[in-house]
């Protein structure tokens, strides 16, 4: 009986290792049903990075076992006061959570609702998100009263099929065509000083992605939100690649991030990539991401695959994608829904 199964919220940092074992057997299932070409990531990066305090975003933990077995998961994420994001999204709640393929269809999931309601109401939120890439993900969000907002493609590109001699042509013609234009490229952490500077244009870059309907506040990145994710790294192995172009004047135009893990040595992550609107046209896009496949191509010679997203409304960016030869792997979409809708459905449980 599902009104025997309680949510209790998991506090990381004390969590005991019963806990930590019923966990992760969950996550190994979780992996082997929605992603089992990936590489699974290891129980001790997981633990550092959920017992990281992270001052900007706070999370919410909870799970629902029965007889030691860990039967659903659930994660939220809302902003916190200390995030300069705080007045444009504090309205926004985040979730996710997963339940056991042989536990579905007898009504689990709704367990959450009324948990989400009061952390939403405890934050003051009235709009939560959550996404799917699966077909029951959709038919149950669908009823939540969720509405589609964004879709997210998936592209993997296969490293040895790459046309590596267009990638050195693209890499040449974005040198020659902005001959005052700097190419700069930094393996791991930023140097501090350029932290202010750096931020400050990821920030603009980053506001001008399409988001589609999705109802999403101002992104603002800081020196303090980079030293935090570089903090991150540090325990959880991650590398970050940085490849960027400065104009004539010393500012920075365009900007591409990879990030390369221990635990997925054959698959890097392709991040962000923008360029600013004025400085488009040129083929920077194009040279800057050319010039971070050669690059990493030299660094990690065992590295098969690429993986990036992209909104499916970013036509240019797909575009150049498509051209390198990336193909679409998966597509999810965003849904969201009010607090007012999610508590007819509660009532209607």
């Amino acid at each position: 009986m599902i009104r025997q199964l309680v949510p209790t919220p998991v506090d990381p940092n004390s969590a005991g290792r019963d806990f930590w074992n019923r966990y992760h057997q969950l996550r190994r299932l979780r992996h082997k049903e929605l992603r089992p070409d990936d590489p699974f990531e290891p129980d001790e990066v997981v633990e550092k990075s959920m017992k990281k305090p992270n001052p900007f975003d706070l999370q919410h933990y909870y799970e629902i076992s029965r007889d030691g077995v860990m039967v659903s998961w659930f994660h939220g994420e809302s902003v916190t006061p200390a995030n300069p994001e705080y007045e444009t999204n504090k309205h926004l709640f985040w979730a996710d959570a997963y339940v056991r393929v042989e536990e579905r269809r007898k009504g689990i999931a709704t367990l959450w609702l009324p948990v989400i309601a009061r952390l939403m109401d405890e934050r003051g939120s009235t709009v939560v998100g959550m996404h799917t890439d699966q077909a029951s993900g959709h038919a149950f969000l669908t009823w939540l009263g969720g509405k589609p907002k964004l879709t997210d493609i998936e592209s993997r590109l296969k490293l040895s099929d790459v046309d590596w001699s267009m990638m050195q042509r693209w890499n040449d013609e974005g040198a020659t065509r902005s001959p005052q234009t700097k190419l700069e490229i930094y393996d791991g952490p930023l140097p501090e000083a350029m932290l202010p500077e750096f931020a400050a244009q990821r920030t603009t870059l980053l506001n001008t992605i399409p988001f589609e309907n999705l109802d999403i506040g101002d992104i603002v990145v800081t020196p303090e939100k980079i030293r935090h994710y570089y903090e991150v790294t540090a325990l959880t192995g991650e590398v970050p690649h940085e490849v960027l172009t400065r104009e004539s004047d010393g500012s920075i135009s365009g900007m591409t991030d990879v990030s390369w893990y221990p635990y997925r040595r054959k698959m890097l992550e392709q991040q962000f990539t923008g360029v600013r609107p004025d400085a488009r046209g040129r083929g920077l896009g194009k040279w800057i991401k050319a010039a971070m496949l050669l690059h990493v191509r030299d660094l990690y010679p065992d590295a098969e695959w690429v993986v990036t997203e992209n909104a499916e409304s970013n036509g240019p960016m797909l575009k150049i994608n498509r051209t390198m030869g990336f193909k679409s792997y998966r597509t999810a979409v965003e849904y969201q829904t009010t607090r007012d809708q999610m508590e007819s459905r509660i009532r209607a449980v």
